[in-house]
């Protein structure tokens, strides 16, 4: 299914996650070294990744939440998309005028797409490989991310807020193990902000 550029929202896991980015303490969240480096390498991406745009982002301990945008002025519209590792033109490249397939764009089935979301996220997951080289040999990815295509400001309002609002919400999230001691100041926070 190819995707045209536009704004994403996209999660990416630990490894059964597990808790390698830091902790909430009072709604604020601590980074761990391997939690730095997630949240500069984040920072990165637009360095490498000329069409994209980064919106607001939060690192928490076993997961990271981010809005990327993917833009229209260095993206070839045939070829972006979220292909998860897959091809999804089935090995077919356009026919031109003339009927023939240039066999140079031919997209091959489970060929990563240049400048697609699963691409810019595959590497920035590969930049992490930092952590296993220095001390922190533990460290991995979840083999997938998650992602939803933002498709107007309200919702993408809805998405920035729930992202800035994630590490007060840690206390009830269903993957942290400590879901049940919610914290007073998170809580009246939420309330007078709500």
């Amino acid at each position: 299914m190819n995707r045209n550029p536009g704004l994403y929202f996209v999660t990416i896991c630990t490894k059964d996650r597990q808790h390698h980015f830091g902790e909430i303490r009072d709604g604020i969240m601590g980074l761990s070294v391997p939690g730095c480096v997630a949240w500069h390498y984040w920072r990165q991406i637009p360095n490498h990744q000329p069409n994209v745009v980064l919106d607001e982002f939060v690192v928490m301990p076993n997961h990271l939440h981010g809005i990327v945008g993917i833009t229209p002025d260095h993206v070839d519209h045939a070829r972006v998309g979220i292909c998860h590792g897959m091809s999804p033109q089935n090995g077919m490249s356009p026919q031109k005028e003339d009927h023939t397939t240039d066999q140079q764009n031919q997209v091959q089935f489970g060929k990563p797409q240049s400048q697609s979301l699963s691409m810019i996220i595959n590497h920035y997951k590969g930049s992490l490989t930092w952590c296993n080289a220095n001390g922190h040999e533990y460290f991995a990815w979840q083999s997938r991310f998650y992602d939803h295509i933002i498709r107007n400001e309200k919702a993408l309002h809805r998405i920035r807020k729930y992202i800035l609002n994630n590490p007060l919400r840690w206390q009830i999230d269903r993957e942290n193990p400590n879901s049940n001691e919610i914290h007073e100041q998170a809580v009246e926070y939420m309330a007078a902000n709500l």
